[in-house]
C-alpha cells in the first residue's frame, strides 16, 4: 500500500516558496525529485495542484483548499512532537499572536508578566480587526471580541467585558454628574465611529429606559480610535463609553472618572483561538492560560 503521505512535504514546501528549486533546497533533493513528487500525488488524488510555467509555479482552487488541509495535519504533528519533547519544559521557541487594535495596550502591559516567566520565547504581536486566517498568515493565536462564527478553530473563553461610561473631573464638575442614563441627554457625548462609518450608540443594562437599551446620544465629536476617544474625554472634551480594560489606566491615573456604573451593560466576550492541532502546544497553551489568568486582573 502507497504512503499516505508521500509527496505531501515537497508539496507544502513548494506551496510556501511557490517554487520547486527553493522547496528542494530545504529538503536538500533535487529540483527534478520535488517535481516527480508531487506528480506522484497529483496522480494519486485525481487533480492539478500546481499551474506550472517557464517561470513561476502557482496552486490551482484545488491546491488552495489541500494546501490549507496539509498545514494542519503536519502542526498536529509538529505540536505532538513539541509536546512529547518538551513535557518536562519551559515553552521555547516563537509565538505568532494576532489580536484586534484595541486589545494592544491591555496585553502589552501584562507582558512582562508572561515573558519573564518564559523568557526562551519570542512573541510576535499582529495588531489587526480583522480575523486572520490562522494557516495562511503563519498565526498560532488569535484573539478576538464578540460572537463568533460557525469555525474549524478551538476557541476558549478568557474574559467577560462591560461598558464603561467616563468623563473627566473637571468636565464633570463644570457640567454636573449624570445620574442616571437619560440625563446624558443634556451633555456633550463623544461617540465612536466604527469602520464601516456608523456611529456606536452606546449601551446600558435592560431597565435604563427598556430592555437591553442602547441610549441614543449626542456630541461635537467622533473618532475611530478607541484610544484617541478616551485620550478626547480625558482632556475634558465630554464624556465616552469604553470597555472596561481600556479605562483602568486613565481611571488609576485620575484623568477619568467613572460614572453611571450601576446601569452598565455586559460587553463582548473575548475569545483565543487555535488551530485543533496547535491546542496541544506548550507555547500555545502557555500563552492561552496566561491570558485566562490574567487578562481580567489589573495591569501592573
Amino acid at each position: 500500500m502507497r504512503d499516505p503521505f508521500a509527496g505531501i512535504v515537497p508539496f507544502v514546501y513548494t506551496a510556501r516558496d511557490r517554487s520547486f528549486r527553493r522547496a528542494a533546497e530545504r529538503l536538500g533533493i533535487t529540483p527534478a525529485a520535488v517535481s516527480k513528487a508531487i506528480q506522484r500525488l497529483e496522480e494519486e488524488i485525481g487533480v492539478q495542484l500546481f499551474h506550472r510555467t517557464t517561470r513561476r509555479v502557482s496552486l490551482s482552487p484545488e491546491g488552495e483548499i489541500f494546501l490549507a488541509r496539509c498545514q494542519e495535519a503536519m502542526a498536529q504533528v509538529h505540536a505532538g512532537r513539541e509536546l512529547i519533547a518538551m513535557a518536562q519544559r519551559d515553552p521555547v521557541g516563537e509565538l505568532t499572536v494576532s489580536l484586534p487594535f484595541i486589545l494592544g495596550r491591555a496585553l502589552v502591559a501584562r507582558l512582562p508578566r508572561f515573558l519573564g516567566r518564559y523568557p526562551a520565547l519570542k512573541l510576535h504581536l499582529r495588531l489587526s480587526d480583522r480575523l486572520s486566517r490562522l494557516v495562511e498568515e503563519g498565526v498560532d493565536i488569535a484573539i478576538r471580541m464578540g460572537e463568533l462564527d460557525d469555525s474549524t478553530l478551538v476557541a476558549r473563553r478568557i474574559m467577560h467585558t462591560r461598558w464603561a461610561t467616563v468623563a473627566a473631573p473637571a468636565y464633570l464638575a463644570q457640567h454636573g454628574t449624570p445620574a442616571r442614563p437619560r440625563d446624558l441627554a443634556g451633555h456633550n457625548c463623544i461617540k465612536f465611529r466604527s469602520p464601516r462609518g456608523v456611529e456606536v450608540e452606546w449601551s446600558f443594562a435592560a431597565g435604563a429606559r427598556g430592555p437591553d437599551d442602547k441610549i441614543k446620544t449626542a456630541g461635537n465629536l467622533d473618532l475611530d480610535q478607541g484610544e484617541l476617544l478616551l485620550e478626547a474625554a480625558a482632556s475634558g472634551l465630554g464624556i465616552c463609553q469604553a470597555l472596561d480594560f481600556m479605562i483602568e489606566d486613565h481611571v488609576r491615573a485620575g484623568k477619568l472618572v467613572e460614572i453611571l456604573r450601576e446601569h452598565a451593560a455586559q460587553g463582548p466576550a473575548i475569545h483565543a483561538l487555535c488551530l485543533p492541532g496547535q491546542r496541544s502546544s506548550p507555547r500555545v497553551r502557555a500563552f492561552i492560560d496566561f491570558l485566562v489568568d490574567e487578562l481580567a486582573a489589573p495591569a501592573a
